[in-house]
């Protein structure tokens, strides 16, 4: 009984770490931009590592990987146990802060394949942390499948598989696209909410200075604020979650107006995406006039999607010769359509047709 119950964990766990991180691994920047999160305030407030996240995100997925098969097959078993658990128990507390103080939405455990909230994701690894443990307590039952020489060369492909894969997708685009904006999808029907659809309850709370102290008020104690109480702020607590279309803030601005419903329209859309120009890659950008001539040349109409300020937009038109209008639109949509920066998207009538990381704007289909 007890090797049924410890064979089971290990192939429920090896598998689980193996699936998990290639999903991540099909997306490393998006993992990356996780971290990052994570990083920042308000929730540990290590700005420092920032800068490391792609590749803290890739080394954290290929070792998730390889320690998903490394345990399948019994290689090195101490070792692997006492790494799983030390990875387990880390971002065990890692979903608990996360779920507890609630400054994470989606810790990103299976990337844009499946989001869990807070909660969903530290029961998940409280459920991975009690089959660790089995492991742990079985050390001796987890015996490897095959010999030596075996063992290693599997480990050994295992850690060039995934490198070469982390070097694909970062050099291309992820091999599966588990995002909103994914080839196929209308962006408009993507914003639209369901008749009926569940709506957000939202509680406004009013902050007043009593007695030189911040205190909060609901609406209904407004009637009860002592006098004298001078107003600080206010803001909104959100007491159930409605329902969130999977496109929400998508925008097209531009001289202050958004330009969405028209655009949306275009036969022959070309948007090329950099979420921030400062940051796009100089080889990615010297090939973008030549695309915008080719394209408007067979009837497409061309702009660009940033979230750049309006100076570092003119600096960019200057610096590569652009020749093509800018649109504004939050960073983290835009992350979210393309994780290259820049990256080439064409739409036709709000339709997804085709998408492209800078590398391969010659396989674009114009």
């Amino acid at each position: 009984m007890k090797n049924t119950i410890t064979q089971f964990s290990r192939i429920f766990v090896g598998t689980l770490f193996i699936i998990s991180g290639l999903i991540k691994l099909n997306d490393p920047v998006g993992f990356s931009y996780k971290l990052a999160e994570y990083f920042s305030e308000p929730v540990f407030n290590i700005p420092f590592l920032v800068p490391f996240s792609l590749s803290l995100a890739l080394f954290l997925v290929i070792v998730e990987v390889l320690l998903g098969i490394m345990l399948l097959i019994g290689y090195k078993s101490k070792f692997t146990i006492w790494s799983l658990l030390l990875m387990i128990v880390f971002f065990t507390f890692l979903t608990f802060y996360s779920a507890y103080y609630d400054v994470v939405k989606d810790c990103g455990c299976f990337g844009d394949a499946l989001h869990l909230t807070p909660w969903q994701s530290f029961t998940k690894d409280v459920v991975l942390l009690f089959f660790i443990l089995i492991l742990f307590a079985n050390k001796k039952l987890v015996k490897p499948l095959f010999n030596k020489g075996l063992q290693n060369l599997i480990a050994a492909l295992g850690v060039v598989a995934a490198i070469f894969m982390a070097y694909h997708v970062l050099n291309h685009l992820p091999i599966i696209d588990f995002r909103p904006y994914k080839v196929g999808t209308n962006i408009q029907k993507g914003m639209e909410i369901p008749e009926g659809a569940p709506k957000s309850v939202v509680e406004m709370i009013f902050i007043y200075k009593v007695n030189g102290v911040n205190k909060e008020f609901t609406e209904k104690d407004l009637m009860n604020i002592p006098e004298g109480a001078e107003f600080v702020d206010r803001k909104d607590k959100i007491i159930s979650e409605g329902y969130i279309p999977p496109i929400h803030d998508f925008t097209m601005t531009k001289d202050g107006s958004d330009y969405k419903d028209e655009l949306l329209q275009e036969p022959k859309l070309m948007m090329v995406v950099a979420y921030d120009l400062t940051l796009a890659d100089e080889d990615g950008m010297r090939k973008l006039q030549k695309l915008n001539q080719e394209a408007t040349s067979k009837g497409y109409k061309v702009i660009g999607m940033t979230n750049s300020s309006v100076e570092e937009i003119e600096k960019a038109q200057k610096k590569y010769n652009l020749k093509f209008d800018f649109y504004s639109c939050d960073a983290t949509a835009l992350k979210t359509i393309e994780r290259a920066n820049p990256s080439i998207v064409i739409l036709e009538k709000g339709t997804v047709k085709q998408k492209a990381h800078y590398n391969d704007i010659g396989s674009l289909k114009l």
